[in-house]
């Protein structure tokens, strides 16, 4: 074996490399901004302007990331998230803008009214036989209404990513219905309520005011039902399926890639500020730590990667 791993020849036996190509990079644009501000728990990460979207996604073009997630963050928010599917909402006019500008970006839009709901929930609240929380199925009509508002400014790619049960159904029937069978469903199909997104909540402003995320999230420990949740959303007509968050979950991330769809991995805020954090102490180094982690996802399954890493990552491809 050790013939095998001489300096020389150990790039020509790599049996996995990382592709700019396979990288999204999570954008989050801000109505309520004039110009970019830093997320404090995400360092180089930010919040951005509306008119800074379009220069953005040309500087990402440029570097070699062909697609972006975007998320918004509205100037209003409220009860039932109708800013979420307003035709001049803040994701609809970046999405333009975006297409305008980098005709070629693949745009995926977070489908979700987390952001923009004054009480931070993945959609619309009521009272259950469990108090107050979030109702299934009332929820559906909204999630479909904000995908195809997404679909008719132009993404590529829509993204539920409230865990409701038929979402992915429901959202296809919509998006056919209304004329967009081309538009692709991501679905958020394995999310665990992870103690890794506090971070992305502050980035989003999409922190809930109540109870927590677990009677429609994941529980970490049920990998059966991780399984289950892909599964379900393969039959409900989606065209890719995610983990999330990526790097705790490889062998959910393995045995979800059995089911024959492409599976992105999402390196979710907390992985992030993590490999920051420690990196900023010196006591990892941050390039190999997050190639390594890259790398990883890929031999566990994933085909595409949602990493706030992305631009770095294809800076550092480029010096090697």
């Amino acid at each position: 074996m050790r013939r095998l791993r001489r300096r020389n020849l150990q790039l020509l036996f790599k049996e996995f490399r990382i592709f700019r190509e396979s990288l999204i990079a999570p954008l989050f644009v801000d109505e309520n901004l004039r110009g970019k501000i830093p997320v404090p728990s995400m360092p180089g990460v930010f919040r951005y302007a509306e008119p800074e979207i379009p220069d953005l996604a040309r500087r990402l073009y440029r570097a070699g990331i062909r697609a972006i997630l975007l998320f918004g963050i509205p100037r209003g928010k409220s009860e039932n998230a109708e800013a979420a599917y307003a035709e001049d909402g803040i994701v609809q006019r970046s999405i333009r803008a975006v297409r305008k500008a980098v005709p070629e970006m693949v745009i995926c839009t977070d489908v979700c009214a987390c952001e923009y709901t004054t009480h931070g929930h993945c959609g619309i609240v009521g009272e259950t036989a469990q108090g107050m929380d979030v109702l299934n199925d009332v929820s559906l009509d909204l999630m479909a209404a904000i995908a195809v508002s997404h679909a008719r400014a132009g993404a590529d790619i829509v993204a539920p990513s409230c865990m409701l049960d038929g979402v992915v159904f429901w959202t296809r029937a919509a998006l056919d219905e209304n004329g967009f069978e081309d538009v692709l469903i991501l679905s958020y199909s394995t999310k665990f309520a992870s103690a890794l997104y506090g971070p992305f909540r502050e980035a989003a402003d999409s922190g809930y005011s109540f109870g927590d995320r677990t009677t429609y999230q994941l529980p970490p420990s049920n990998a059966r039902e991780a399984f289950r949740e892909s599964e379900l959303d393969v039959g409900e007509g989606a065209d890719l399926l995610m983990v999330k968050p990526a790097g705790w979950y490889l062998d959910v991330l393995a045995r979800i890639k059995s089911l024959g769809l492409p599976v992105a991995a999402y390196q979710v805020s907390g992985e992030y500020a993590m490999i920051k954090a420690a990196a900023e102490k010196g006591w990892i180094d941050e390039r190999k730590t997050v190639l390594e982690s890259l790398i990883s996802l890929q031999r566990a399954g994933a085909d595409l990667i949602i990493t706030y890493y992305a631009e770095q990552v294809a800076g550092w491809l480029d010096e090697e």
